[in-house]
Formats: structure tokens, sequence, C-alpha cells
């Protein structure tokens, strides 16, 4: 595929929310809801000009900082992922482009859905650890610990384990978004699994140094 036909992907990405904006923008309020609580309820405002710079940012600055890593990564590693870099960062721009419509949708008055949000964030989680699995050693991208920057065995292995666990971690967090009827409960799990899908892979790290360096 052409180089150019491949970057106006992202761009018709990143348009999507924007063109979504000026649909419902005589409709928007002055002052919308930007911040809610674990039921959903609005409990932070802010004025509706604001969310042209916020999405600005979340999609914009998403892209470009995807754009130019490569760029700046001193071993040239990420470039050599090829279409896989490029396939991270489709996904994070789709991300952010889901992100932005579905925060436009609760600022156009509808009442926010953590669930839906919640599973968001775990169907990401998951595709992003298929990816985790392929990222070769920079000083950007991956499980950026000492132990890892410092030997190449353990930033594989540890990226292969750490890859698995995102993955597990983000289908569980789809399946809890489906099952728990709670919000407060549903808060709660989605923290413990994000933190252990977290830590324990710079656990792991640490570990795999020391077991190569024993």
């Amino acid at each position: 595929m052409n180089k150019y036909l491949k970057e106006s992907i992202f761009w018709i990405l990143i348009l999507i929310p924007f063109v979504y904006l000026t649909t419902i923008w005589s409709e928007l309020p002055k002052v919308i809801p930007t911040h809610f609580d674990l039921s959903g309820n609005p409990n932070g405002w802010s004025d509706k000009n604001g969310l042209i710079i916020l999405i600005g940012l979340l999609e914009i600055g998403t892209y470009l900082l995807m754009l130019f890593i490569p760029f700046f990564d001193p071993k040239k590693k990420i470039q050599q992922m090829g279409d896989k870099y490029y396939s991270l960062r489709l996904l994070m721009t789709f991300f952010m482009s889901a992100l932005s419509v579905y925060i436009l949708y609760a600022g156009n008055g509808n009442k926010i859905r953590p669930a839906v949000l919640i599973a968001l964030i775990g169907a990401f989680d998951a595709v992003f650890g298929n990816y985790l699995q392929t990222v070769k050693p920079n000083y950007f991208i991956g499980i950026r610990t000492p132990w890892t920057l410092e030997n190449e065995q353990t930033w594989r292995s540890t990226h292969r384990m750490a890859g698995r666990m995102w993955m597990a971690g983000g289908l569980l967090i789809m399946i809890m978004s489906l099952a728990l009827n709670s919000n407060v409960e549903l808060g709660i799990l989605f923290a413990i699994v994000t933190v252990i899908i977290v830590l324990v892979p710079i656990i792991y790290s640490y570990k795999q140094f020391k077991k190569t360096h024993s």
C-alpha cells in the first residue's frame, strides 16, 4: 500500500470525532460535563470550546507522538518493527478516536456508562498485549525497566510474559464489564487488574535479570 494512502487512514480516524462535533455543536450547552463518577453522573464541567482542544490533544497529539518517536530512538529498533509498529500506531489512533467520540456523546447530554468505557480500555489492553510481544528493545515503548533495558534476553522474556498477561487482563476486563451490574465493583476490580498487569511484569523483569546474571 502506498505510504501516503496508509497515512491517510490515520487522518480519517482523526477527523471522525471532529465531524461528529460539527453535527452536534449547536445542540451542546455552553457548559458541558467532562468528568464523571463511578455511577456515570457528572461531577465536573467545562466550557464546550474546550472540547476542540481536548480532542486535538488526544488525537493529533497521539498521532504526532507516535509518528516521530522512531526518529528519536537511538538504537533504531522501533523502525525495525515495520508493519508491526504501523499497526500499533493505528491501534492508538483508533482508540483515541473512539474515546473522543464517546466523550462528545456524553457531553451532548447522554448518560455515560462506565462499563462501556472500561470495556473499551479492556479491548485496547488485549490488543496492545499482542503487540507487546513483538516490541524490540527501545527507550519509548514497552516495559522499560533498568533490567529490560540492560539485557536484551530479559527484555524479550519479559515482553512475552507481559504481552500474554495484558491480553488475558484485557479480556477479563471486557468480561467483567459485561457481567457486573455494579459500577463501583467494576471500578475496583478494573483497578486491581490494571495494577496487576502493570506491576507483575516489572517484578518479573527484575527476577529474569537476576537469573541471567547469577
